[in-house]
């Protein structure tokens, strides 16, 4: 066992870690709603917003949408640096204030170019989810840190899931401006409760010792590391390469027309729900079992789904794979902030972490290009087969490079609980 594996396992967790799992559980899911209830809506407020030709709004709908993503990839290993040095905790405030006040500002905005402005600033303010990830992470205590983070990614997931739902229900009702106003609220809400109830615990000598740190130098083995970075990447890879394609996909299966995008949005929900009803029940067998072994066996098993999903002959058959699929790879992302904050020096673990949203980020700006461009060029089952063949390798990889000792901690773990 490395001195880092075993910081991290001389670390019972935080007294307060359950109340603070439920309130970043509560204040990610209601943060992700905020972010993504404009989705239904976005097109029509870039209009309203003065912009004409339906080549321009979707255009700008896009640059809006994707602005976000772009600022967060940017400065998410930022957050995660100052969270080691400052606290986690003082960074989820910083998050849910800056969100609160930019969500509510896109209500007012006069034009196009300011709306894009506020998306760019939610990127660079905002991160609660992520910066909630590295603050479950470090203060729960490591034989439950992957059940945590697994209930913590099917807040979030769930969030992903009703904000859409939301903003197509309110804007009729209150207005896409009262929208954003009560998104900036539900925001503001989340504020309060992380000021008022979160309960970090971090010593002087855990400060000094962020401080002093070398991030990514202080890492004695590496390899872990880099393979959850990769790992990380190719979920979202995963996840989004298939997007651009599902509605032309289901076309091609459905043959009354008008239930298109009826069934689209079933298969896209699919995938969703079955990551929300998997991600804690897979972090529970990993905490039992390994990270490895659940990381690997999911990508493999998630890529052998892939290959069905290529030949389906009617919709419910889509509509099951994907759901399948949703649930093997729900307990991903919390093995891999497990792994993660196991295999680095707490005083590091913001900044590596951060620089996993990052990579996470990465798969999902190019998953959906990548996945346009195979599907327009070469055919749509291509997409999915190429996409089968990337999670196989990852699977391969994933436990090429896992820790010879991991099997023997986690039996020695298992033994202790017992």
């Amino acid at each position: 066992m490395t001195d880092t594996q075993r910081e991290a396992s001389a670390r019972p967790g935080s007294i307060y870690w359950k109340r603070n799992l439920a309130v970043s559980l509560t204040g990610s899911f209601t943060t992700i709603v905020a972010m993504t209830l404009l989705l239904p809506f976005l097109p029509l407020y870039v209009e309203e917003l003065g912009v004409t030709g339906h080549a321009a709004i979707v255009q700008w709908s896009g640059i809006a949408y994707g602005a976000t993503f772009l600022a967060a990839a940017l400065v998410a290993p930022l957050w995660g640096r100052l969270g080691d040095i400052y606290g986690r905790k003082l960074m989820l405030v910083r998050a849910s204030l800056g969100m609160t006040l930019t969500i509510s500002l896109m209500g007012m905005a006069g034009n196009v170019w300011q709306l894009v402005a506020l998306r760019l600033f939610v990127g660079l303010a905002g991160g609660y989810a992520s910066g909630s990830m590295v603050l479950v992470a470090t203060q729960t205590p490591k034989d439950r840190s992957a059940w945590a983070l697994g209930v913590l990614s099917s807040g979030i997931m769930a969030g992903n899931l009703v904000g859409p739902l939301i903003g197509g229900a309110l804007p009729p009702i209150i207005g896409i401006r009262g929208t954003f106003l009560t998104a900036g609220g539900m925001i503001f809400l989340a504020f309060l409760a992380t000021i008022l109830l979160i309960k970090e615990e971090k010593s002087p000598a855990y400060s000094r010792a962020a401080k002093a740190s070398g991030g990514w130098k202080s890492i004695a083995d590496k390899r872990p590391v880099i393979a959850m970075l990769a790992t990380g990447m190719l979920l979202m890879f995963a996840n989004m390469s298939i997007e651009p394609i599902i509605t032309v996909y289901v076309a091609q299966i459905v043959p009354v027309e008008t239930q298109v995008t009826m069934i689209s949005g079933l298969v896209m929900s699919a995938a969703a729900l079955g990551s929300i009803l998997s991600a804690s029940w897979l972090g529970r067998l990993a905490d039992r079992i390994g990270h490895w072994p659940v990381i690997a066996g999911a990508l493999a098993v998630a890529g052998l789904l892939l290959i069905p999903q290529a030949f389906v002959t009617s919709s419910w058959q889509l509509i099951i794979l994907r759901f399948l699929m949703g649930a093997a790879l729900g307990g991903l992302l919390p093995c891999i902030a497990a792994i993660i904050r196991h295999s680095v020096p707490d005083s590091a673990a913001g900044s590596i972490l951060g620089l996993s949203v990052s990579s996470q980020y990465v798969g999902q700006v190019a998953g959906p290009i990548l996945g346009g461009f195979v599907g327009g060029h070469i055919g749509m089952r291509a997409v999915f087969l190429g996409t089968s063949l990337l999670l196989v390798a990852g699977a391969a990889y994933a436990w090429a490079v896992r820790p010879k000792n991991a099997q023997t901690s986690n039996m020695r773990a298992s033994a202790d609980r017992a």
